[in-house]
């Protein structure tokens, strides 16, 4: 697994406090796989009634995985900082801004970004999700703007903010809502089951998950081949409906290269093992049918991946 993109994870997790309430910075990038891999643990998240909102403050460097108000202070000049939010994949994200003492005309703000970027690239990418580059951007402190409330259109958005002055600060509220029809995601655990549902309608729906996995897909139907046996296909865009399994190091989709396409058929379920540091499950839809794609996934073991370690996938994830 490529290093610097095992320290962005490590990042964007921060610690296992942080889905108990208690967030800290990372100070030691050799984190054990088995600290790793259970902070996305769902068990651990905090369900907190409204009359008892959780609060905690917001570091420069966060991520956020309940529902509460966190506020920033600047103790002194923050001139990079981010704070990425997660919900489960059935919900979408608002932040509401309750109180915001920041200078914007000496060159503060606060955007929120719908999805992630880390190291240059953003998810969803661009040709999966629904708005344009520009829109996916909300900066408070635009006159035109002054939105008090932002919300995603996927199970993770992110806030940037500049602060030049120590003692200004902001307070959001940070809420969860269920999406009827969930498009992009990425996954909070390296093991589970899902399906994927595109009820006609023209888009591209992801799945992503940040780990090395064993994907089985157990139903596949586009609509339109569903009386016809399955098989998989090296290339289906000409279909207009079908579905990839992608693998690589970062997690923009468009830059992920397709490991197998699935447009027509294949004979029963599927299973693969892929030790990439991110899987992508990504559906393509026409929006001429419903499409819909059933799989479950789970965290390889070391032993596994020494045993892949020659296969093309592997290599594949290695040298990309």
């Amino acid at each position: 697994m490529e290093r610097t993109f095992r320290e962005q994870l490590f990042f964007l997790v921060l610690c296992l406090s942080v889905l108990t309430g208690d967030s800290r910075y990372i100070e030691n990038n050799e984190i054990s796989n088995d600290e790793w891999y259970s902070l996305f643990n769902p068990e651990l998240r905090r369900e907190t009634p409204e009359d008892l909102m959780y609060r905690r403050p917001l570091r420069c460097l966060d991520m956020v995985a309940v529902e509460g108000q966190f506020t920033f202070t600047a103790e002194r000049p923050q001139l990079s900082c981010a704070a990425f939010f997660m919900a489960e994949p059935s919900e979408v994200i608002t932040v509401e801004f309750d109180r915001v003492d920041i200078d914007c005309g000496g060159g503060d703000f606060i955007t929120v970004f719908d999805g992630w970027v880390m190291k240059g690239e953003k998810f969803p990418s661009s040709q999966d999700h629904p708005l344009p580059l520009f829109e996916r951007y909300v900066d408070y402190c635009d006159s035109g703007t002054l939105r008090r409330r932002v919300s995603s259109s996927q199970n993770v958005a992110m806030l940037f903010f500049r602060i030049h002055s120590a003692g200004s600060s902001f307070t959001l509220t940070v809420r969860k809502h269920i999406n009827p029809f969930p498009c992009n995601v990425i996954s909070q655990s390296p093991e589970g089951s899902y399906t994927m549902v595109i009820p006609q309608q023209h888009r591209n729906c992801s799945f992503s998950i940040i780990y090395p996995v064993e994907i089985n897909i157990s139903e596949f139907s586009l609509g339109h081949y569903s009386n016809f046996p399955k098989r998989s296909m090296p290339g289906c865009t000409e279909s207009g409906d079908f579905v990839q399994l992608l693998g690589g190091s970062g997690i923009d989709t468009s830059k992920l290269l397709p490991i197998t396409d699935l447009c027509i058929s294949f004979p029963g379920p599927i299973h693969m093992k892929i030790g990439c540091d991110n899987t992508v499950v990504r559906m393509v839809s026409s929006g001429r049918f419903v499409t819909r794609v059933s799989f479950s996934y789970r965290l390889l073991d070391s032993q596994e991946l020494q045993m892949i370690r020659l296969n093309s996938v592997e290599d594949f994830c290695f040298n990309n």
